[in-house]
């Protein structure tokens, strides 16, 4: 059986299959787009959820195996070489298990290099702008009396969305007819922005025919469903 035991973090997450995958993370766009690719791949993991309530994410156990503090991070106990590696930031965790089963990262290079670049997209400007627009539109900063930041992160997020619309002209997914890690990073995102954000009406949205379509696409997959909620959150009283 795998020796997990040298690595800090299995001391608050222990595992109980020290021999799968494991996951650490939190059922948030970021978190999901790992969770969800395990999914779709079939891969056996174990998850553990990463609490900001009660800020495990500044554990020195977490910190030992991601020294950003920021959700999803893994431990493969296969990983290259047969050694377990530690890895965090979504997007290297999904070029990586791209890599390891070989699906969702075409091998052709100018298609492996266009399915980057797009994932490159979301982790630059998709990501970081629609999440600036959750804060000022649903959390703290929806108190502002000033609505100008508000403002300019939903017109930004307008802009992206506009991109991606003309993009997805005559295509069922990001590159065309194939499914690539380049959507499995998009549209959490936007399932975000117009569900949990609620900011559907401040973008637009319905305004984006091609990215309803392919929004709906994503949603319906048994693996997308599924790993929108792993790591389940506690029930609360």
């Amino acid at each position: 059986m795998t020796d997990l035991s040298r690595h800090d973090i299995t001391r608050k997450w222990p595992a109980a299959h020290p021999d799968r995958l494991q996951l650490y993370s939190l059922p948030t766009p970021n978190g999901v787009k790992v969770s969800i690719m395990l999914e779709e791949l079939g891969l056996p993991y174990e998850p553990h959820l990463v609490s900001f309530e009660s800020n495990d994410q500044l554990s020195p156990e977490f910190l030992s195996l991601n020294p950003n503090n920021k959700i999803p991070a893994i431990l493969d106990p296969n990983g290259p070489g047969g050694q377990p590696l530690a890895l965090f930031e979504s997007g290297a965790i999904l070029i990586y298990l791209a890599e390891k089963c070989g699906r969702f990262l075409p091998a052709e290079p100018a298609a492996r290099y266009e399915t980057i670049q797009w994932l490159m997209f979301q982790m630059g400007g998709v990501g970081p702008m629609f999440g600036q627009l959750g804060f000022f539109h649903k959390f703290a900063g929806k108190d502002y009396e000033d609505k100008r930041p508000r403002d300019r992160y939903a017109a930004e997020s307008k802009r992206l969305l506009k991109v991606l619309d003309k993009h997805l002209a005559g295509r069922a997914w990001m590159l065309g007819d194939e499914y690539t890690i380049a959507d499995i990073a998009m549209w959490p995102w936007v399932n975000n922005l117009v569900g949990f954000y609620g900011a559907g009406e401040l973008v637009g949205f319905d305004e984006f025919a091609n990215v309803k379509r392919v929004l709906d696409a994503f949603r319906a997959r048994p693996a997308v469903q599924r790993g929108l909620n792993i790591p389940a959150r506690p029930v609360k009283a």
